[in-house]
């Protein structure tokens, strides 16, 4: 009788209105910001900021507006964004301690806790000491990694020359030219340039790369349990990772058929014997199914960024033809035109090592960093921010930042040259990340610094 007086009374719109404010209410109680929380725009209910823009041009945007430590929130997720050198300098090396990885949840149902770069804890120590170590010690000696880099780049040379001198995309063939680097070192072969498989497989794994920047991987991380029934591009990614590892599970397969533990040829032979060591110890994770996903990490993490870099740098000693003469000459007076160039050859370059950090410096290759986590209640800029909050890092705003670069906006090999001519490399030069922030990338440049 009561609640049949009550539906008279306020009637079914009434009643929408007061379960609606009601339920606002308990929205805004439960995702209120502690006090000196860094501030941001206003969130809608239940969704929060998701409408918000993601890519790095938008978080300049509000940084300007807020702050270089600012909030956004996506569904119940608060989310705090560092921007500017001393900011994110503070986040990723001073105060590193009072974070870990944030593994996504769209990349937690691809990985579900494995691999190098979307793990953490003792097993992750593991792998990544596993592949830092054995991947160091299979180069040494054997100077793998510089004579795959030789043979690579002329076989990638002489590619282009096929083309004649016509107008041609060299995405596919660079990115071929890298992976075959990083591959030869892994499962120890390379693919041909008109490999139809192998270029797929790319193709797929630039895709997923791609659309990891876009709103569905957002939104997935927002709403992981709508949009995991909601088709779309979020699916293509997950997909694509499956297949990429089926990719390598059978080179994987391939091992095993003349596998001597006593001779390892490659990442793959090295991990097989580890994964007979560390039978009895199953929280380091060391079986083929991690063995896959790890090699997914350096695979696509150590092709992406060089093929981009290269990229980069053809389209800048394009557009600054005197940069490009310097360059030749350098290269000239040093390497000359009998031999091929070496690592060696590195020290007596700095012009040349100038224009390479300037290329990546300019050429954005990372502009946010991977997300990271509060696993202690810290302070950030003199802002409060409690466990377990989600943070993310603007390496692009580095890059650019004006009190750190003389000319930030222009490309300019003279950020890295002392005034007798010397490499010099700046403090803020984070390309990538710093300190350990980004496991997969120290793993991949641990070895190209050698």
């Amino acid at each position: 009788m009561i609640l049949h007086a009550l539906f008279e009374l306020f009637g079914v719109k009434g009643w929408l209105i007061i379960i609606s404010v009601f339920l606002i209410l308990i929205d805004y109680i439960q995702n209120k910001n502690p006090p000196n929380f860094p501030p941001g725009p206003r969130p809608l209910p239940f969704l929060g900021n998701v409408f918000t823009g993601v890519d790095y041009k938008t978080m300049d945007k509000l940084a300007e507006k807020f702050g270089n430590i600012f909030s956004l929130r996506r569904g119940s997720t608060k989310i705090v964004y560092v921007s500017g050198y001393k900011a994110v300098k503070e986040a990723l090396v001073t105060k590193v301690e009072s974070f870990a990885r944030f593994v996504t949840p769209l990349f937690n149902e691809i990985y579900k806790g494995r691999g190098v770069s979307f793990s953490n804890g003792y097993s992750w120590r593991k792998q990544q000491q596993f592949a830092v170590s054995h991947l160091k010690n299979f180069d040494e000696g054997k100077r793998t990694l510089e004579k795959n880099i030789q043979r690579e780049s002329h076989f990638l040379s002489e590619a282009f020359k096929e083309e004649q001198g016509c107008p041609f995309d060299p995405l596919l063939k660079i990115n071929n030219a890298v992976a075959n680097v990083i591959g030869t070192l892994v499962f120890g072969h390379r693919h041909e340039y008109d490999d139809i498989q192998f270029q797929k497989l790319l193709r797929m794994s630039a895709e997923s790369v791609y659309l990891t920047g876009s709103v569905w991987n957002e939104l997935y991380d927002a709403f992981p349990s709508i949009m995991r029934r909601i088709p779309g591009p979020h699916h293509t990614i997950i997909n694509n990772y499956k297949t990429l590892a089926a990719f390598l599970k059978e080179e994987i397969n391939k091992h095993k058929l003349d596998w001597n533990p006593d001779e390892p040829r490659d990442y793959i032979d090295s991990y097989l014997a580890e994964i007979e060591k560390r039978k009895t110890d199953k929280e380091a994770q060391f079986d083929v199914d991690n063995l896959a996903l790890c090699m997914v990490d350096l695979f696509e993490g150590g092709t992406e960024t060089t093929t981009n870099s290269l990229r980069w740098a053809l389209l800048y000693m394009i557009k600054y033809p005197l940069i490009q003469e310097k360059v030749q000459e350098e290269i000239d007076r040093v390497v000359g035109r009998s031999r091929l160039p070496t690592l060696a050859d590195k020290a007596n370059m700095p012009y040349t090592n100038a224009v390479l950090h300037e290329v990546q410096r300019k050429g954005n290759l990372v502009p946010l960093n991977m997300s990271r986590v509060t696993i202690k209640n810290s302070t950030l800029g003199g802002y409060f921010i409690p466990k377990g909050t989600i943070m993310i890092t603007n390496l692009s705003s580095v890059l650019c930042d004006k009190s750190e670069w003389e000319t930030p906006d222009i490309f300019n090999p003279g950020h890295f040259l002392d005034s007798e001519g010397r490499f010099h490399r700046q403090d803020a030069f984070f390309a990538f990340s710093a300190g350990t922030a980004n496991p997969l990338l120290n793993i991949v440049h641990c070895l190209a610094k050698k």
